[in-house]
């Protein structure tokens, strides 16, 4: 639809359009109509004037003879002013008497009882209309054929044609002065729900989310129900958002306001060994803070209702090898040792690559916070599986459905956010896979699985 374009004419035009076609179908309509009624009405005066010229040929002298009454041919005469012509012809077709020699009609009668033929024919450059009465002489001596040929040019029938015409186009025109103003009623009375509906959208107060209850038709309480449903998912990212906001607040509050009383606390000491171990300190605070902002970010989005991704094929071993490799140098400088052991064949599964990454990237990070010296990533083939198994003191049994809460940590005083595991639980449900936390070998350790659906390719 072009920009300034208006329902309202869209729907006159579409409805005009048809009713302009019909009303132009019964302009001609009317005018057939009164040209055949013009013309039924003037041949029954052909008829009669025909009819009343044979009445008097008769039988004189070896021929036809014919003696013409003024009333026959004035019958024809209107005020139109037409012009009238006859002719008296034998069974052979010669012209006996009359005022014009007409042409003859060539289409076949019968013989029995008189015939008449009308037609329209061109004549010394006129236009009339033609009445061929075929009779005979009804007498005990003989039966002798004959034609009466009369005819008339159309003044009068175009006179009474356009006055016919004239009656029916103002009852035509006023039927459509009726649809057009019955049209635009029901229009304005059909939108008006519509109208009703804007009005209630452009007052609303533009913070308020709250569903539209209006009452409207079928066809616009879907458009209401698809508003309502665009209003509810608003309300889900902003409740999204919120909280990211208030977890935000409430998690980095503590950190910064350690970062301002270090940085406070070295500027009263002149020692630079004092200074140094603030920096030290205040570097591993602000380390801790952008980790924790990021994984901030990490659960918002994962959790974000209005937020699916396309997932697409991925091999389970490149992406744990993938992960060795980016924490292979941390973990050797803090003497952890972190390996791989991978499915003998790719391990299909459809994901998205960063959000499973993330995910290993979390529990080595936890694994490596919790004390683990060893840490193992495996894939499984049957079914699709990850797999990260670390010796460090792992999670009761009790406790292990209470860590995939935000903020919730392993241990008192540990070093993590609490938000490593909860971030692995949302990527899994986003996967359609399922989180396992088990014990390691000897009753030590923690296993992590993710468990994929046997229908990934």
């Amino acid at each position: 639809m072009k920009r300034g374009d208006s329902l309202y004419r869209r729907l006159l035009a579409w409805l005009l359009l048809p009713l302009l076609a019909l009303g132009g179908l019964m302009v001609f309509q009317a005018w057939v109509d009164a040209r055949n009624t013009a013309d039924r009405a003037f041949d029954r005066l052909l008829e009669a004037a025909s009819l009343a010229i044979a009445e008097q040929v008769q039988w004189q002298d070896d021929r036809l003879w014919l003696d013409l009454p003024p009333a026959a041919l004035d019958m024809l005469a209107t005020d139109a002013e037409e012009r009238v012509f006859y002719s008296l012809v034998d069974r052979d077709g010669h012209f006996i008497t009359g005022n014009a020699e007409l042409p003859g009609d060539e289409r076949g009668d019968s013989e029995d009882g008189d015939t008449l033929l009308y037609r329209n024919v061109e004549w010394q450059g006129m236009t009339l209309r033609q009445g061929v009465r075929r009779s005979r002489l009804e007498d005990w001596r003989l039966r002798e054929r004959f034609e009466i040929r009369v005819a008339h040019s159309r003044e009068g029938r175009n006179a009474l044609t356009h006055e016919l015409l004239r009656a029916n186009l103002a009852y035509i025109l006023a039927m459509a002065l009726v649809a057009v103003v019955v049209l635009l009623v029901a229009i304005r009375s059909a939108l008006r729900p519509l109208t009703r509906l804007r009005r209630a959208i452009r007052a609303r107060d533009p913070r308020t989310l709250e569903p539209l209850d209006l009452a409207l038709p079928r066809e616009l309480a879907e458009l209401r129900e698809t508003l309502n449903e665009l209003l509810a998912r608003m309300r889900r990212v902003r409740a999204n958002q919120e909280r990211f906001i208030g977890d935000a607040s409430h998690q980095l509050r503590t950190p910064l306001a350690g970062l301002s009383a270090r940085a406070e606390l070295a500027l009263r000491h002149d020692d630079p060994a004092r200074w140094r171990d603030a920096l030290s300190a205040m570097q591993a605070t602000s380390a801790r803070t952008a980790r924790l902002a990021m994984q901030l970010l990490s659960l918002t989005r994962l959790d974000n209702p209005e937020y699916r991704p396309e997932l697409t094929p991925l091999d389970l071993n490149d992406l744990a090898r993938q992960a060795v490799r980016d924490h292979w140098a941390g973990c050797h400088r803090q003497g952890i040792d972190l390996g791989v052991e991978c499915a003998p064949r790719p391990v299909r599964v459809h994901g998205i690559d960063w959000q499973l990454q993330e995910a290993l990237n979390n529990l080595i990070d936890n694994a490596c916070r919790y004390g683990a010296q060893r840490i193992t990533l495996r894939t499984h083939a049957q079914p699709p599986m990850l797999e990260v198994e670390d010796d460090g003191p792992g999670i009761p049994e009790s406790r292990r459905l209470l860590v995939l809460r935000p903020f919730h940590r392993g241990e008192e005083g540990g070093e993590g956010s609490g938000l490593g595991l909860a971030i692995v639980d949302s990527i899994a449900r986003a996967h359609g896979a399922r989180l396992e936390l088990t014990q390691g070998p000897n009753e030590s350790g923690l296993i992590v699985r993710l468990r994929f659906s046997e229908e990934s390719p």
